[in-house]
């Protein structure tokens, strides 16, 4: 038995918030009460700390198979632990993608190994085509938990109809990265300093809210569930609301970067901060932020995209591949730029990061209740601390590297083990 006494428990489920302990017994929360007084195998000091449910990110890139120089199943699984996640979904743009069962399979045996809970979309269409709709109904039978390109927008309306015609009669629903080739140039340098700095056209705006408004409302259309992947733009925000009032199923994330910094980041962090979307304007900025209080945007996710050191560290920045590792600052960026500064209580972060994403693929998750599962994050949520390079997942591709943020992970908990302690 694990006893966690004296912290802070927050439940977004439920709004239950007070100092009180939580008793653990094989991979369940058998009590929580004001004082346990039970003989464990091991007792946690949580005064002063957070007590909150398991952390859930719904965009992960663990690159097995066919890229595992920058991570792997494993290492991301530690990195994910070290920063309070006890849940993840992966994308399936690995090398061969997530198209057939088989794929799936080997990738699902990999992750089965692991501490925490490691899910896998499939791809919508075979190895990325574009054109030809995987087998749906084969790969959820196989374990995959939802539908993406994620890496690749899908270019052609009529798939994105078909994809989502199927995924309604199938129960499920498809994730869509937002951006159509044909009005972008350079990708991971936003319009504006990309031509005013790099003197390169970058990627537009206009991009990824036109694809935005192409596709909810083929949701709306269709009555279809689609869930917009890392919105980046004040416009973006706005379509999903519009479709949201007009009834449409369309639900979105956004990940801690695009809250957290703009695209003067790349001035002094270099590739390091060139992802896609790419980080934009502080009027975006704030939208995001403003999506987020308002529920339009409901999912924090991170897009942890990990790169191995020489592949970013090019001297022209336009050939750095996009993308940075996220899972290990992501609870602290939204400490420190959102509860901080007054956006959002603790509390409806959690949400964000807990509750909302284990709704969104109806995972027993995200909450913090008797006879529960025993997935639980444990953090101080005022202590300051620099970011090291030293991270757990293999990469170190982060821009945030020497900023002084907010909030630091204690202890991870997954199915009452403790899979990781802060040294």
């Amino acid at each position: 038995m694990l006893l966690i006494k004296n912290g802070r428990v927050m439940d977004p489920k439920t709004g239950f918030d007070h100092v009180c302990d939580v008793l653990v017994e094989g991979n369940t929360i058998v009590q929580i009460a004001e004082e346990i007084d039970a003989v464990a195998d091991r007792v946690i000091d949580a005064t002063g700390l957070v007590v909150a449910p398991g952390l859930i990110d719904i965009h992960v890139h663990f690159r097995e198979p066919g890229q595992t120089h920058k991570e792997d199943i494993h290492t991301g699984a530690l990195s994910a632990a070290a920063g309070g996640f006890t849940r993840v979904v992966m994308m399936a743009n690995t090398s061969p993608t997530i198209s057939s069962v088989a794929t799936l399979q080997e990738v699902l045996a990999s992750a089965s190994r692991e501490a925490i809970h490691i899910h896998s979309v499939a791809t919508i269409t075979e190895n990325f085509d574009g054109q030809h709709l995987t087998d749906f109904k084969q790969l959820l039978a196989a374990g995959a938990v939802g539908f993406s390109d994620d890496g690749i927008p899908l270019t052609s309306s009529r798939v994105v109809r078909e994809a989502m015609e199927e995924a309604k009669k199938l129960g499920t629903f498809i994730s869509l990265h937002e951006e159509d080739p044909e009005l972008n140039g350079i990708l991971g340098l936003n319009e504006e300093i990309a031509r005013q700095h790099f003197q390169v056209c970058g990627a537009t705006g206009v991009a990824e809210y036109s694809m935005v408004a192409r596709d909810v409302m083929i949701a709306y259309a269709t009555k279809a569930h689609v869930h917009i992947q890392h919105l980046s733009k004040e416009e973006s925000v706005k379509v999903v609301a519009f479709a949201q009032q007009l009834g449409a199923q369309v639900t979105a994330e956004v990940a801690p970067q695009h809250f957290s910094k703009t695209e003067n980041l790349l001035l002094t962090q270099g590739s390091h901060a060139k992802m896609n979307p790419p980080l934009r304007l502080e009027s975006d900025r704030l939208a995001v932020i403003e999506g987020l209080k308002s529920g339009v945007i409901s999912i924090i996710a991170t897009d942890h995209a990990p790169h191995h050191q020489d592949e970013k560290q090019v001297a022209d920045i336009t050939q750095a591949p996009s993308g940075m590792t996220g899972l290990e600052t992501s609870l602290s960026l939204g400490l420190t730029y959102l509860v901080a500064a007054g956006h959002l209580s603790l509390m409806e972060l959690l949400e964000k990061m807990t509750y909302n994403p284990a709704r969104l693929y109806q995972f027993d998750a995200g909450y913090l209740a008797e006879n529960g599962p025993a997935d639980i994050t444990i953090f101080s949520p005022d202590e300051k601390r620099t970011v090291a390079p030293d991270f757990v997942s293999k990469a170190s591709n982060s821009p945030f590297v020497g900023e002084e943020l907010q909030g630091r992970v204690q202890y991870t908990i997954c199915d009452g083990t403790i899979v990781y302690e802060a040294v």
